[in-house]
């Protein structure tokens, strides 16, 4: 059985995790020894990509050049409080400095005030203008029903590959939110549950409710836990 066909079963048994991880290590206190070592478990357990800050993106490529994980990295993190023309700059270094995937903290401010013109334009800038995988951060916990939908729909219109619940300063992600974005993106784009994913229980039901890549720190862990209870 597929993975894909046993998180349809619910069938914890035959579930593989390690495809849907992105490997993140997004402490500012991480160091180059960190970033090499996540790089390994990286490739060692087959997970979808490293995720780490914009300064360490040249060593992750370095390390992973030839090797299936991606490298990823963030872009306005963790706020999304800086100019268009400063994410724009920061993304275009991050891909010419090896990074294939872009996870964007969108404008909040934006979005509560409904200037949704801002905000498609500077989401659709950085996807236009990289070529690459771009991952728009909602930040879920911190917006109404209302404008969950707006941000989704205006971040799935500019053109990105992903629709991501929660850069993990505010909150992780609930079933709910994947669910809702999983119903919005209508297969147009995945969707990522990050932050929080503790235990290979709570993985599944992220799956289930529509989530195609899970965002975590804890990725070794989770399989360690998956394995223990196979056992």
């Amino acid at each position: 059985m597929s993975s894909t066909s046993a998180v349809q079963s619910g069938d914890l048994a035959g579930i593989d995790f390690a495809p849907f991880i992105d490997h993140s290590l997004l402490t500012p206190t991480a160091t180059p020894d960190q970033i090499a070592h996540w790089c390994t478990e990286a490739d060692r357990y087959g997970f979808a990509s490293v995720c780490i800050s914009p300064c360490h993106v040249r060593q992750a490529r370095e390390l992973l050049q030839g090797k299936s994980p991606q490298v990823g990295t963030v872009i306005g993190f963790p706020s999304g409080a800086t100019t268009s023309a400063t994410k724009l700059y920061e993304a275009q270094e991050a891909v010419e400095n090896g990074a294939t995937e872009l996870d964007v903290v969108i404008n909040l401010s934006w979005v509560k005030q409904g200037d949704t013109g801002r905000l498609h334009k500077e989401i659709a800038a950085i996807c236009e203008e990289t070529g690459q995988t771009v991952k728009a951060i909602l930040e879920m916990t911190l917006l109404t029903p209302a404008e969950k939908q707006l941000a989704a729909e205006v971040c799935l219109d500019a053109g990105v590959a992903f629709l991501k619940t929660s850069t993990g300063w505010h909150g992780g992600a609930t079933v709910e939110d994947v669910a809702l974005l999983q119903s919005l993106s209508r297969g147009q784009a995945g969707v990522k549950a990050s932050a929080g994913i503790r235990t290979p229980q709570q993985a599944m039901e992220l799956l289930q409710a529509g989530a195609t890549r899970l965002g975590t720190s804890r990725g070794p862990e989770l399989l360690r836990l998956h394995a223990e209870a196979l056992a």
